[in-house]
């Protein structure tokens, strides 16, 4: 018996020391099938068919000189520097592919996050929001397809899965073995880029299995939900009170961003639903949406430093103002009275408005790194479009374009000295940190910040429509600019001396479609037709 407990407590300390192996996985070889006795079914983890359909596409991925030009081509004369940085960004993602193995079991090639050679949760989800406009080359978006595929019979999905062997890197149960929830953001993008009902429909099912047992195994008693430095991904934020662990604990916490983004995805998941004809499987969604909606604005709303915030086991408000926090503005939770004084913080110099923006901590924070310190006070990419991406949902369009502008300079700047990407980059220096040749997230920024926020170009393929928000005042375009499964247009702008000047611009489509043109002051609709140049120099 004294050799059983010992054997035991071996197991359990290799557990909680390299968090990448559990007690029950270790003791899988002695329990043989019995493991499954483990799990409470989830029903719709039935429906997944990435786990029915065992065979793997073995198939090589291209290489960046075999595919190039299948890519969209930006023109911006006057910043070269950006075209070329925008180049090597692809030529370093597409070294980051990778085939699947028969040792672990993936199902579809994948771009692999530059991190360790595992797979993640939420970096891959933010590289298919740069990997859509790469789509004719290759097909990022199968690179989910892998998560999809490894889902546990309760609906369960790790957020870390070796690349050597398949194998989830974390026992479920701890807080730090899955997160952050934003697949369902990174399929909704897809499907608004691609019109691509049946892949909706596929992974339907994943991701509400996926959401059901997030909802079931990370709440507290009045709704919200927890996770870990690990878990959320800001792996060293000092948010939590003194006696837990920053890196490893939930700190008996409500945490704000992971229960934003719940909301986040179960709206997402709600407007799957009605594409799909499927709303009573999500009828219980709705509910927590508006509870959770009403919690937030109740009790996680910081009066005194007008942030929401997080809430510590005895009910009081965290003082620490995260980048996090701005998952409200994705989430579409923030009252109209609220707004201006919530996102005040991105342009004060003693917050957010740095010379490189968003730190991902608020700089008079006492923990503030002016170096980054990793996720206390460094900028990265995922967060700042996040911000972006929030700013667009609230119609706060300048200040997205002003910050978009400030973090693409920056990233630019690095690279111009360097030749390179980074993991993360200095808040205060044009400096990157950490891991090099990083695409990765990192992606984002040559790539998706040029198109949407610099160049202003954002798709609805869905409804048929494009926004073009030309704030440059600099001649620029993009050839080959991906829409839906087969559309490709050319979008041309020439240069103006004034903002308030109605930009002069030429498309070439081979589809129809409703361009809406806004400028500073300006705002016209304009039906492209396609297989036909259309110019309008006003």
């Amino acid at each position: 018996m004294k050799k059983i407990y010992s054997f035991l407590m071996i197991l359990v300390f290799l557990g909680h020391v390299t968090a990448q192996k559990t007690v029950i996985e270790l003791g899988t070889e002695a329990w043989g099938k019995g493991i499954k006795k483990l799990y409470i079914p989830n029903k719709f983890v039935a429906e997944n068919d990435f786990i029915k359909n065992t065979s793997q596409n073995f198939i090589d991925p291209p290489t960046f000189s075999q595919i190039k030009d299948k890519l969209p081509e930006p023109i911006w004369k006057a910043n070269n520097d950006a075209i070329i940085s925008y180049w090597k960004a692809w030529e370093i993602a597409f070294s980051n592919l990778h085939k699947v193995t028969a040792q672990n079991g993936f199902v579809s090639p994948y771009i692999d996050a530059a991190f360790n050679g595992n797979i993640f949760m939420w970096d891959t989800s933010f590289m298919t929001l740069f990997g859509r406009y790469g789509s004719r080359a290759f097909n990022f978006q199968g690179s989910l397809d892998n998560f999809y595929n490894k889902q546990r019979p309760d609906g369960f999905i790790c957020r870390q899965i070796y690349g050597s062997n398949g194998e989830d890197s974390f026992e479920r149960y701890d807080p730090s073995s899955t997160g952050p929830n934003i697949l369902p953001w990174a399929e909704w993008e897809y499907y608004n880029n691609f019109n691509d009902k049946t892949r909706l429909a596929k992974v339907f099912p994943a991701l509400l299995a996926y959401y059901n047992w997030f909802n079931l195994n990370r709440t507290w008693k009045d709704g919200t939900y927890y996770s870990s430095g690990w878990g959320c991904g800001m792996d060293n934020q000092p948010r939590l009170q003194s006696g837990y662990n920053v890196k490893w604990s939930n700190g008996q916490m409500s945490w704000i961003d992971t229960t934003l983004q719940e909301i986040f995805a179960a709206k997402f998941l709600i407007k799957m639903a009605i594409e799909l004809d499927r709303e009573k499987d999500v009828k219980n969604l709705q509910t927590e949406v508006q509870e959770l909606t009403k919690f937030i604005n109740e009790k996680m709303w910081n009066e005194n430093l007008h942030f929401y915030t997080d809430v510590f086991k005895d009910g009081s408000l965290s003082n620490v103002q995260s980048i996090g926090s701005y998952w409200a503005l994705l989430a579409d939770v923030v009252p109209d009275n609220r707004l201006d004084k919530f996102i005040s913080p991105l342009s004060d110099p003693k917050k957010f408005n740095r010379p490189h923006r968003v730190p991902t901590l608020a700089a008079d924070n006492p923990d503030y790194n002016a170096d980054g310190g990793y996720w206390r006070g460094s900028v990265w990419a995922p967060t700042t479009y996040m911000v972006l991406r929030g700013l667009t949902q609230v119609h706060q369009d300048s200040l997205a374009y002003e910050i978009g502008k400030n973090h693409f300079d920056n990233v630019l700047k690095v690279f111009n000295t360097t030749g390179t990407f980074f993991e993360n980059y200095s808040p205060e220096k044009v400096q990157g940190n950490d891991r090099k040749n990083f695409i990765g997230w990192t992606g984002l920024t040559p790539i998706a910040v040029l198109f949407e926020y610099n160049f202003g170009i954002r798709a609805d393929v869905p409804h048929n429509k494009i926004v073009w928000d030309v704030r440059l005042t600099d001649e620029f375009g993009v050839k080959k600019y991906p829409f839906g499964t087969d559309g490709s247009i050319d979008f041309y702008c020439k240069s103006r001396n004034d903002t308030k000047k109605m930009p002069q611009i030429t498309i070439k489509s081979n589809k129809d479609f409703t361009l809406t043109l806004l400028w500073n002051g300006g705002k016209k609709d304009i039906l492209i037709k396609g297989k036909k140049i259309i110019k309008h120099d006003l």
